[in-house]
C-alpha cells in the first residue's frame, strides 16, 4: 500500500512539473499573446498641429507616445483592448524646438516615427524700394 501511495505521488509531481514546463514555454517573459495589429496615419495641419489617426484590432491593447530628445515622456495615450479607433491631434506650438519621437506600441512590435520641430525666422527684404 505504501508503494502504491509514492508511486502514486510521484506520477502526480512529474505531471504537475510537466504542465508547469509546458505552460511557461507557451508565453515566455510574460509577453501578450494576442497583439493588436495597427494601421496609422501622422500628419501635420497648416496650423502646426499633429494629426494622429490609429485603426486596429480589438485583440490587444495598443499605447501611443510623445518622447524628446531625451526619452522624457511629453504625451501618452493607452487605447484599451476593447478600443479600435483614437483620432488625436496634438498642439505642439508651446514645445521648444527640437528632435521628438512618435512612439507606438503593441506590446510586442513598435513603430518610432522621427518628429522635428523647426520656427522659420521671418526673413527681412534685402532691397527697399521707396518712392518719393
Amino acid at each position: 500500500m505504501k508503494t502504491f501511495i509514492k508511486s502514486l505521488l510521484v506520477a502526480f509531481t512529474l505531471g504537475v512539473v510537466t504542465f508547469s514546463t509546458s505552460s511557461a514555454a507557451i508565453n515566455p517573459g510574460s509577453r501578450p499573446t494576442a497583439a493588436a495589429t495597427y494601421k496609422t496615419g501622422i500628419f501635420s495641419t497648416a496650423d502646426g498641429k499633429l494629426q494622429i489617426a490609429l485603426d486596429k484590432e480589438k485583440t490587444g491593447p495598443v499605447d501611443i507616445k510623445l518622447k524628446n530628445a531625451e526619452g522624457k515622456v511629453l504625451y501618452a495615450q493607452h487605447l484599451g483592448k476593447k478600443e479600435q479607433t483614437a483620432r488625436l491631434r496634438l498642439n505642439l506650438s508651446d514645445l521648444p524646438d527640437g528632435a521628438y519621437q512618435i512612439e507606438i506600441t503593441n506590446g510586442v512590435d513598435t513603430t518610432t516615427h522621427k518628429l522635428t520641430l523647426s520656427t522659420n525666422q521671418p526673413s527681412t527684404p534685402s532691397r527697399l524700394v521707396a518712392i518719393n
